[in-house]
């Protein structure tokens, strides 16, 4: 018998669960990196999901604190929808998916692990990715070490937002 060894996924189901909102601090820690924050905008950031569906799973996350849609305006709908368009720009052109699953679940009813933060998941999907492992034995695998994955994004983020930056009130940093 083989055995396929994952001790991250325990960090996930034995880690201690804080009280806090787990996106609503980030934007303001230092060190991207070690937070997974692949770019920031005004008014929401992307970041990286440290416990992956896939290789390169994102989430686009406003960083006012809403539980749904609907408290947001208009233009932090707009910087959502910009970064959901640019980070499925960035995850073709670097990781070369052959499609992908986008979408969001609202409440703990209607799926979300983070039921009181809003935010978009986006996971590229590849021919053969599912197989019978998360069926057997309740375990993913993940090809590459987030961190590589995470500097290969990241410079893609930058390389292919240059005139985000550029534009007043669209990117800080």
């Amino acid at each position: 018998m083989k055995y396929l060894w994952a001790p991250w996924r325990m960090d996930y189901i034995l880690g201690k669960k804080k009280d806090a909102c787990i996106f609503c601090g980030r934007p303001s820690k230092k060190g991207d990196e070690a937070n997974l924050i692949l770019y920031r905008s005004v008014y929401a950031f992307v970041m990286m999901n440290k416990f992956p569906y896939n290789n390169g799973h994102l989430m686009v996350i406003p960083k006012r604190h809403c539980p749904d849609l609907e408290p947001l305006d208009d233009q932090e709908i707009k910087d959502l929808l910009f970064l959901l368009k640019a980070s499925t720009r960035v995850l073709k052109k670097t990781l070369h998916p052959e499609g992908f699953n986008i979408g969001m679940n609202i409440g703990k009813i209607g799926g979300a692990g983070v039921d009181d933060h809003v935010h978009f998941h986006i996971v590229p999907r590849w021919t053969g990715d599912t197989n019978f492992m998360p069926v057997l034995a309740e375990t993913k695998i993940i090809p590459e070490y987030l961190t590589r994955t995470y500097q290969k994004l990241h410079d893609a983020f930058i390389e292919s937002l240059p005139s985000v930056r550029g534009r007043k009130g669209r990117h800080e940093r």
